[in-house]
């Protein structure tokens, strides 16, 4: 029967009273009486099938258990839900696997806990609410991959095992690599503009990215998706910040189409933004104060801030997005450019969506006398870094780009308590399976 299989999302708006093949998982089995109504769901969509007494095996039917697969042969008619659609009147069967009971978790019924709906991933992704987030996220990779492509960048894939990084030592992974040290890598940072010295100009990577960070938080993961981006011949950071913003747009207006449905089915109507605004940290830090949240001229933003100015933001300019400009050199990399008028400041930004910061860019020091001074400033020996060192010797253009979160930008899209959830099986200080 399978040869002639339709999914559930054809059935639905086939012609009544022709036949159908339609296969799936049981979500719902109600036996009663003379008749059983079952509500049966594929990657496409949901229906309800009805068997009669007179069905060949209609007690065998009777006790499929739930989330068993199973292939149908039978009628379609027009249903007498309020919902619509079509259903379909079973004439045969076949059970494909039978599901044993119990179930480890409730599946689609909201009762178990991330803990243990992640142990059981694999379930847990056939509620139609759970999959949507992922049919959503797999379309974000794409687009972003067009958007990429349609502006001329170049896709790179770089080494996830390295010698070094560039960002903070303690957030690497060592691991034993034949008779070396060797570390997972935190960042393609070096890769990336080495590539644009290296005359692509404009190149980008989707990947994971490690992180040995001991923390436990509904935001961080040891392992994440990131989207990253550097591009050469830059006037300043602006032009970054212009490229990611067009991104944006493209990606949320491409998902209010492609994705309509499962935007629907999460209760999600994405804001497509007019113009993000570029607050300094200074102007974001007054606009703290005001609120209560008063922060050193040094500080970060802590996840407390975040979420205050995401909500400042959404009531002042009706946006859900802002770029936070001009972030103090005592907690950005040796990297990234000063302002020629501020020793103190950087040619940087993050970019906070809904309260949650998702991305981190600048406009890299391309000059090697002031890159290495810097270096020094943060007790780093440029010297000692060879490979990075020579992108900058040989004619290496002015430079930016950014790290994106795939995982967060899901999150925060469909509001999300947990960043978990927007990953099929993340990995985080206590989480190493399955």
């Amino acid at each position: 029967m399978l040869a002639n299989r339709i999914l559930i999302r054809d059935a639905l708006v086939k012609n009544p009273s022709s036949e159908a093949v339609v296969s799936g998982w049981i979500k719902q089995i109600k036996p009663l009486g003379k008749l059983i109504f079952i509500t049966l769901r594929d990657r496409s969509g949901e229906i309800q099938l009805i068997a009669k007494k007179e069905l060949d095996n209609f007690k065998v039917l009777s006790k499929v258990t739930r989330e068993s697969s199973l292939v149908f042969k039978g009628n379609i008619q027009e249903s007498k839900q309020k919902s619509g659609g079509n259903e379909l009147e079973i004439k045969d069967f076949e059970i494909l696997n039978q599901a044993e009971t119990p179930l480890p978790i409730d599946v689609g019924a909201g009762t178990s806990n991330i803990d243990k709906r992640l142990d059981h991933r694999f379930l847990d992704t056939r509620e139609e609410k759970i999959n949507a987030i992922f049919k959503i996220r797999s379309k974000i990779y794409k687009l972003t991959t067009d958007f990429f492509d349609d502006n001329d960048f170049t896709n790179i894939t770089t080494p996830k095992i390295t010698s070094a990084g560039v960002e903070s030592g303690a957030e690497l992974f060592e691991m034993k690599y034949f008779n070396k040290k060797a570390y997972l890598s935190q960042s393609p940072q070096i890769y990336k503009q080495m590539f644009v010295a290296g005359g692509f100009e404009r190149v980008y990577e989707l990947a994971p990215v490690f992180r040995a960070e001991n923390s436990n938080t509904t935001r961080h993961l040891t392992e994440f998706t990131g989207i990253d981006m550097e591009m050469g011949f830059i006037q300043s950071e602006s032009d970054v910040m212009d490229v990611i913003e067009e991104l944006f747009k493209f990606i949320l207006n491409k998902l209010k189409k492609e994705c309509k449905r499962e935007l629907e089915l999460l209760g999600v109507n994405p804001i497509v933004p007019k113009k993000i605004p570029r607050l300094s940290m200074k102007e974001v830090k007054e606009m703290l104060s005001e609120k209560g949240k008063s922060l050193l001229e040094s500080d970060d933003l802590d996840s407390e801030a975040e979420s205050i100015i995401g909500k400042i933001i959404k009531e002042k300019y009706n946006e859900e997005f802002v770029f936070v400009t001009n972030y103090p050199w005592e907690i950005r990399p040796f990297y990234h450019m000063k302002p020629e008028d501020d020793k103190n400041g950087t040619k940087s930004f993050d970019l906070i969506w809904n309260g949650v910061e998702i991305a981190t860019g600048a406009q890299r020091e391309h000059r090697y006398n002031i890159l290495k001074e810097q270096a020094k400033e943060k007790g780093i020996n440029l010297d000692e870094m060879e490979s990075y060192a020579e992108i900058f010797k040989f004619g290496c253009p002015p430079h930016g780009g950014i790290g994106l979160g795939l995982d967060r930008m899901v999150q925060r899209l469909l509001n999300l308590d947990n960043v978990r959830e927007a990953i099929l099986l993340p990995r985080d200080p206590e989480r190493l399976t399955p």
